[in-house]
This record gives C-alpha cells, structure tokens and sequence, in this order.
C-alpha cells in the first residue's frame, strides 16, 4: 500500500466532534499497516484535564486488540495539516516503538512528504 492510500484513510475518519461538555475528538486521525497488510485507524480523544489520547494510540489499540503489533508504514493528520502527513508526538514515538521490536523500522510520513523512520525521530530510543 502506498502512502497516498494510507493517508486518505486517516483523512476518512478525520471528523472534529464534540463528544461532552469536557471533551473532543477527531481532531488528529492516524492509519497504520501493519506486516499483515491490516490497516486500523484510529482518531484523538482530547479532554481539558490532559489525559488525552492521540489518534496514535487509538490506531494501536485497534491493533493490538485484533492480535498484531507489527507496523511498517504510518500516518497521521490533523485538521489543520491540509490533508498532509505529520509526524507523531514523542511520547507516541517511543509507545509504537515498544509494541513491536521491529517497530523503530517503521516508515512515517511527514508533513513535507518525506519518509522516515521512527528509529530516526527517535535516535536514542530504548
């Protein structure tokens, strides 16, 4: 799957909602492929006491509840990325790489179209 595909997944489910009087969602969508060829989608749940939960995390709890660990491309956007890829926060970083040992391989799009590597955002990682 190429990375435009990718994206416009995200880009599908990238809908801002209001889902109570303290909380948000949809903000920020991410897609991951996995090494199966699955791609889970998730989006971010904002609250104002920061106990947020990027679209990262709720991609990977797709993932994982569906039995995998493994993600070899990934995307994230946000309303206000004009439909581009950006990068994942540090603490989704560091989260991705600790689901899967092979995940620091895994290829990122950035906002300028480039590709890395979660290895790369995250050189010292553990």
């Amino acid at each position: 799957m190429e990375f435009d595909e990718l994206l416009a997944k995200a880009l599908s489910v990238l809908n801002e909602r209001r889902l109570s009087n303290l909380a948000t969602a949809g903000t920020v969508a991410a897609a991951f492929l996995t090494d199966k060829g699955n791609v889970y989608t998730g989006v971010c749940i904002d609250v104002p006491a920061g106990m947020g939960f990027c679209a990262e995390h709720s991609a990977a709890a797709a993932m994982v509840t569906a039995g995998e660990s493994k993600i070899v491309k990934m995307v994230a956007t946000g309303i206000d990325d004009n439909g581009r890829g950006c990068a994942p926060c540090g603490r989704c970083r560091e989260f991705i790489n600790c689901l899967h040992e092979d995940n620091h391989l895994c290829q990122v799009l950035l906002e300028d179209g480039s590709i890395t590597t979660i290895g790369d955002l995250l050189p010292y990682r553990l």
